[in-house]
């Protein structure tokens, strides 16, 4: 064990981390002064627990991406100069590449921290989300039987979200006595002081909740040092209190709210690099800013090699629901690679096991199950996390709950590059008695705003039998719904199950489950059998309606799709907004495609960085020249 293994710092050492503060708080006025934006202040009061943190946890430049490195989660990332500045100068990356390009268009070193910076564990910026982020960490390294140590440092104003509640719980209920709190506790937030917007008793809460909690000055780094290594040793989770000073170092700084997010102009910067008895240097960096600079690269989704296991077959007059052949099909998947311990399959749940069906996984495999309890933003994050690390995780929940309530947490993940396995029971109508309030009828709307995430409602059990096996062993964040009623067996024409031993399924593959000359009914899910239903009483009338699933919603098919257009005759019908879900996906194909005049759709593709809205805009084809040069393309002239 490398980290903080001195008894205490020497008189060398605590001289070496005040040179380098003093060198990294120039390097935090300079390169907010030259973005003209970022947080100027919270950098200041944090940057000596940062340069400490990074100093001496068990991590090093060249071990960024090392498995059994120590993590560090920074959860206020809008103090990302102060991060870049401690990182720069310790060597995980070239320092003047950050102060030059901090916030520029195009630059890895965004306003808040994001993964694609080497050292940057967890890209932050939504407040409150860090510890979550670290216990899937720590949790990660558990899984695997690393000897590590997570630390999460924060900002004392983010302590009245409910979800850092709801992390401490959890580290303290799994005994995680591998994460540390450091606590930037400079009482300052953007709008004035924390115990005038909304007082928090940070410590209290703590020690409520199991913690063991210690309070240092944040800026003695003998004191720092002392209870980081005290806290590493200690058997339980440990919360340290730092009480720092906003703008910490220069004096018309120090204490004042409106440095949290204000920079300083040219005049104030001059005064303030006196201060520090540093040489401005705005100029030398505006020049730098204009270099075209080589930043890092870094890969993060990770192919699982699992087996699917041997696939279930249920018989056309079984009838059972969705939800409990994703229940059989997780746990066969989790027993034909019980052995694979480079890609273990781990579970969330959220007090709803037996509904979800989770329970089955839980009894066969209770060290990797994790009942987080009514703490659904908690959970999203965590599962998240910890499927970076070589982990396959599951998340279960009902709709309303995984979709809509932790919409927040899932765009988070999405954007730290997650491979997530969120799959939901009980959506849509389909919910029936339990009312509106759990009848999640926006989870395709809501997630297809996610760039990242793919989206499968399975027609019957055998469908959903085949797409949990193939999630399993898939890259990337996958959805999948289904409702919570009993549905039939989905047969072909001559009666056989369509959905048989054969059968694999491919993402964004419809299938005709009837055919049709005089149109066709496009379903999903829960409809299937209804539109089965509604295409055979036509059919006793003489009306050859054909049906098709769509099980992928947010891509259609255009083979299939082309057939049906043919006919002139399509309807879509789906457990889910009209305006928002599948019909909508196939309305904008047929539009595109078939429409008599030239239609297309500019818009936002990705997500975006740091950077001058019009660079943004441009990126997307959206400023007035591409727009121009488009419309002139397609007009042939």
């Amino acid at each position: 064990m490398k980290r903080f293994e001195k008894e205490r710092l020497t008189e060398q050492d605590i001289a070496r981390l005040t040179e380098l503060s003093r060198l990294c708080k120039g390097d935090i006025l300079t390169m907010t002064s030259l973005a003209n934006s970022g947080h100027p202040g919270g950098s200041l009061s944090s940057l000596d627990i940062f340069l400490t943190v990074f100093s001496y946890a068990d991590i090093s430049p060249d071990r960024v991406d090392d498995p059994c490195r120590d993590k560090i989660v920074v959860s206020h990332g809008h103090t990302s100069p102060g991060v870049y500045a401690a990182m720069g100068r310790l060597g995980f990356f070239d320092i003047d590449m950050a102060v030059s390009t901090f916030r520029l268009s195009g630059s890895i070193f965004e306003g808040h921290v994001v993964r694609k910076v080497p050292g940057v564990e967890w890209g932050t910026g939504n407040l409150g989300q860090g510890l979550s982020a670290g216990c899937g960490l720590a949790l990660g390294d558990r899984i695997h039987n690393r000897d590590t140590y997570t630390f999460v440092l924060m900002s004392d104003g983010e302590h009245t979200k409910g979800q850092i509640a709801e992390a401490r719980r959890f580290a303290s209920k799994y005994g995680m006595n591998n994460i540390t709190v450091i606590v930037d506790y400079n009482r300052i937030q953007i709008s004035g002081k924390t115990d005038d917007i909304m007082p928090c008793r940070i410590c209290s809460n703590y020690d409520a909740d199991g913690w063991e909690t210690m309070e240092v000055d944040g800026h003695d780094f003998a004191q720092l040092y002392s209870a980081i290594r005290q806290s590493v040793n200690t058997p339980k989770p440990v919360c340290i209190i730092a009480n720092t000073v906003l703008g910490k170092g220069v004096s018309f700084m120090e204490d004042q709210y409106k440095y949290h997010g204000k920079t300083l102009d040219g005049e104030s910067y001059a005064k303030a690099m006196g201060e520090l008895k540093l040489e401005p240097v705005l100029e030398k960096y505006k020049a730098m800013r204009e270099k075209k600079w080589n930043y890092p690269e870094r890969v993060f989704c990770f192919n699982p090699r699992l087996s699917e296991g041997v696939p279930v077959v249920y018989g056309k007059d079984e009838k059972t629901d969705n939800r409990s052949a994703y229940g059989k099909a997780l746990l066969e998947v989790a027993k034909a690679n019980s052995s694979n311990k480079e890609y273990p399959i781990v579970v969330f749940d959220c007090d709803l096991a037996t509904s979800v069906k989770t329970d089955l996984f839980a009894k066969e495999f209770p060290g990797r199950f994790f009942q987080v309890g009514v703490q659904e933003h908690n959970a999203a994050t965590m599962a998240g996390v910890v499927s970076t690390d070589n982990v396959v995780s599951f998340f279960s929940d009902f709709g309303v709950f995984g979709v809509d309530e932790t919409f927040n947490q899932a765009r988070l993940n999405d954007q730290n590059y997650t491979n997530l396995k969120l799959v939901c029971t009980h959506i849509g109508l389909d919910v029936g008695e339990d009312g509106k309030t759990h009848q999640c009828i926006d989870y395709i709307g809501t997630l297809r705003n996610l760039f990242g995430f793919r989206i499968v409602i399975p027609a019957d059990p055998n469908q959903t039998d085949r797409v949990i096996r193939h999630v399993a062993c898939q890259p990337g964040n996958w959805f999948v719904g289904m409702g919570r009623s009993k549905v039939p067996v989905i047969t072909a024409a001559d009666g056989s199950v369509f959905f048989g031993e054969n059968y694999r399924f491919e993402y964004g593959k419809a299938d005709i489950l009837r055919e049709g000359a005089e149109g066709y009914l496009v379903a999903m899910g829960s409809t299937v059998p209804r539109a089965m239903k509604a295409s055979e009483q036509l059919a006793s009338k003489g009306i050859r309606i054909g049906v098709i699933n769509m099980s992928s919603p947010l891509v259609a098919d255009g083979e299939i799709l082309e057939k049906a257009l043919r006919t002139g005759l399509i309807v879509t019908m789906e457990d889910h907004h009209v305006d928002t879900g599948m019909g909508a996906t196939i309305g904008m194909y047929l539009l595109e495609k078939k429409y008599g005049g030239i239609f297309r759709r500019l818009g936002v593709t990705g997500y975006g960085s740091s950077g001058e809205p019009d660079y943004l805009f441009r990126k997307e084809g959206m400023d007035p020249q591409s727009v121009a040069a488009r419309i002139t393309g397609l007009l042939g002239r």
